[in-house]
C-alpha cells in the first residue's frame, strides 16, 4: 500500500511515522520547506519520546519520505489522511480552512480510487465537506474518480503517543462504503495481529467518538480539580478521596489527579469545539460549560496561594518555577498552566526564573526575555522566595532537599501537582502548599 500523510505536525508525524514502522511506504507531505528539509535531514519539530529515532531508522530504510509536494505525491495513493491543524476560532469552532484546503488540492492531483481519511479533530459533518470539496475539483477536471472519505481519529498522548499508535486500546474507523472498509482493514492489519480491536462506524458517529472521548477526559480532571478546592474548605486531604474513589472499577484511577488545570492542544479546542457545536445546533453543553469554567479557575489557584502567603505583595520577589509544558514528556505549552501563573505573577510585580528538562526554546519562543531561564532546576532556586512545581517531570519527584532549602531565600514550596508529601515536607522544615490538602 502507499499512504500520503498531509500536515507534518504531531499527529501527522506520528501518524506517517508509525505506519512506515510497520512496513507500509509513507509520504508525509507538508508545504513549509524549511520543516521538511529538517526531517530529511532527522531533525523533528516536535520532542517526543521514542519519535526521532524511528523517524530516521524509517527514511533509512526508505518507507518513509517528506516532500512539499501534494501533486507529486498523491497520485496512486491508496490512502490520504489530512492531518493538518484546526485551530479554534475567535468564537471557539474548529477552524476547517486548512483541511479543505488540503481536500481541494486532493481533488485536483488524485488519479486513481482512493480513501480519503480525516485524521486531524473535526466536528461532526466535516467528512461531508471534505467530500464536496474533492468532489468540485475533479468535477472542474470532468474526470469520473471514484473515492470515499473516512474518519479515523487519533487517540494520542503526548509523550506516549508510539506506543498509543503501535499498541491501540481501539481504532476507531467511520466509513460510508464496504470497499473504504476493506481498505481501512487492509491498513491496519499489521495492528489487529497483535489483537488490537478496529471498531467500524458510520462517519458522524466516528467524528463525534474524538470530541467525546477528550471532552469525557476533560470533565475528570476538572471534577477533581473541584473537589480538591472544596477538600481545602471542608478540611479533608485530596490525595486520601483519590484513593478512595479511584479503587471503584466505575471510577478507575486514571485522570483523577488533582493539579492546576489541564492543557495541551487536544482538550482545551475540542472542549471548546464541542461546546459551540451544540450551540450551533440549538443545545447547550452544560456539563462541558461547567468543565470549562472550572479548568480556567483552577489555572488561577497555586498563584493565589502565592500571593496569599506573601500578603498580596509579590512585588520585587523571585519566584522559581519547576516546569513550563502543560504535561510532563512533551514541549507543547500550548494552554499551559504556566503561562498563566507567568503572567499573573509579572503582572504582580514579581520576577520568574524557570527550567524545564524539554520546553525551554519552545518557552523562549512565546515568553521571550519576561523570565528568566535556568541550566537546572536548582539554577532556579538561587535567592529565590519560593518555589513552584508546576509540571510533574520525574526529573523533579527525588531532589536533593536540603540543596533546595539552602538555595532557597524563604523554604516555601508551591506544590501545583501533588508530587510531594505535605506531612514529609513538614518535617523537612518546609512551609508546603499542596493542592486540595490540609
Amino acid at each position: 500500500m502507499k499512504i500520503v500523510v498531509v500536515g507534518t505536525g504531531y499527529v501527522g508525524l506520528v501518524t506517517g511515522t508509525c505506519f512506515a514502522e510497520v512496513g507500509i511506504d509513507v509520504i508525509c507531505v507538508d508545504i513549509d520547506s524549511k520543516k521538511i528539509n529538517n526531517l530529511n535531514k532527522g531533525i523533528l519539530p516536535i520532542f517526543e519520546p521514542g519519535l526521532e529515532a524511528l523517524v530516521i531508522k524509517n527514511v533509512s530504510k526508505g518507507k518513509l519520505k517528506f516532500s512539499t509536494s501534494l501533486q507529486q505525491s498523491i497520485p496512486g495513493a491508496d490512502v490520504a489522511f489530512i492531518a493538518v491543524g484546526t485551530p479554534p476560532g475567535e468564537n471557539g469552532s474548529a477552524d476547517l480552512q486548512y483541511v479543505l484546503a488540503v481536500a481541494s488540492e486532493i481533488g485536483q492531483y488524485m488519479n486513481n480510487y482512493g480513501v480519503i481519511v480525516t485524521k486531524s479533530t473535526v466536528p461532526v459533518g466535516t467528512a461531508q465537506k471534505v467530500q464536496m470539496a474533492i468532489q468540485k475539483e475533479l468535477e472542474k477536471r470532468k474526470l469520473n474518480i471514484s473515492f470515499d472519505v473516512a474518519s479515523n481519529p487519533e487517540f494520542l498522548k503526548e509523550g506516549a503517543a508510539i506506543d498509543d499508535f503501535l499498541k491501540p486500546d481501539r481504532i476507531v474507523v467511520g466509513v460510508s462504503s464496504k470497499q473504504a472498509e476493506e481498505v481501512m482493514c487492509k491498513l491496519y492489519k499489521p495492528f489487529l495481529l497483535n489483537g488490537h480491536p478496529i471498531i467500524f462506524m458510520d462517519v458522524p458517529s466516528a467524528e463525534m467518538t474524538k470530541y467525546a472521548a477528550n471532552s469525557m477526559l476533560a470533565t475528570k480532571i476538572s471534577f477533581m480539580n473541584d473537589i480538591a478546592n472544596l477538600c481545602e474548605i471542608m478540611g479533608a486531604d485530596v490525595n486520601m478521596v483519590r484513593k478512595g474513589i479511584g479503587s471503584d472499577a466505575r471510577i478507575g484511577n486514571k485522570f483523577i489527579y488533582p493539579g492546576i488545570g489541564y492543557g495541551g492542544s487536544c482538550f482545551p479546542k475540542d472542549v471548546k469545539a464541542l461546546i459551540k457545536t451544540a450551540a450551533e445546533n440549538g443545545y447547550s453543553m452544560q456539563i462541558l460549560q461547567a468543565v470549562e469554567a472550572v479548568n480556567e479557575y483552577q489555572k488561577t489557584v497555586l498563584f493565589n496561594k502565592l500571593k496569599n502567603r506573601f500578603q498580596g505583595n509579590l512585588k520585587g520577589k523571585t519566584i522559581a518555577m519547576w516546569g513550563l509544558s502543560f504535561k510532563p514528556n512533551t514541549d507543547d505549552m500550548r494552554e499551559a498552566p504556566s503561562l498563566v501563573l507567568v503572567d499573573s505573577i509579572l503582572k504582580a510585580g514579581g520576577n520568574v526564573q524557570a527550567f524545564d528538562p524539554v520546553a525551554m526554546n519552545e518557552a523562549k519562543h512565546i515568553l521571550g526575555n519576561k523570565i528568566i531561564y535556568c541550566n537546572n532546576e536548582y539554577d532556579t532556586l538561587l535567592n529565590a522566595d519560593a518555589l513552584l512545581i508546576v509540571t510533574e517531570w520525574t526529573d523533579f519527584r527525588s531532589p536533593n532537599f536540603d540543596k533546595i532549602k539552602a538555595l532557597l531565600s524563604n523554604p516555601i514550596i508551591f506544590d501545583g501537582r501533588n508530587i510531594f508529601d505535605g506531612k514529609e515536607m513538614n518535617v523537612l522544615g518546609f512551609e508546603y502548599y499542596g493542592i486540595g490538602t490540609k
